[in-house]
Order: C-alpha cells, then structure tokens, then sequence
C-alpha cells in the first residue's frame, strides 16, 4: 500500500464517520483519536501551503 492509497482510506474513513455520526471526531474519544490526530495534521500541513494541491481539492 503506497502512502497515497494510505491517505486516501484515512480520508474515506473519516467522511464516513461525519456522514455517519453527523459530528466531527472527538479528541476524548479513545476510539477517534487516532483519526482525530490524522486530521489535525492534515489541517496543519493545509493551512501552511504545504498540501499537494490534488489532496486540497479532495478536502
């Protein structure tokens, strides 16, 4: 699995927890954390210019 196919299974996932749960992760949620974090970074990366732009259309 490429980091690409790894990013895009986070996202995916992700998606499906907010059309699912309608709410967004929760940093307390032990369960959530670790995709709570995932995007918290990607936020950061995106908010810096660092994002490639094929994954900044994608969000």
């Amino acid at each position: 699995m490429t980091q690409e196919d790894r990013w895009q299974n986070n996202y995916d996932e992700v998606t499906r927890f907010v059309n699912t749960n309608r709410r967004n992760l929760s940093k307390y949620e032990m369960t959530e954390r670790r995709l709570y974090t995932w995007v918290k970074h990607n936020r950061k990366v995106m908010n810096a210019g660092k994002m490639r732009p094929e994954r900044v259309e994608t969000c």
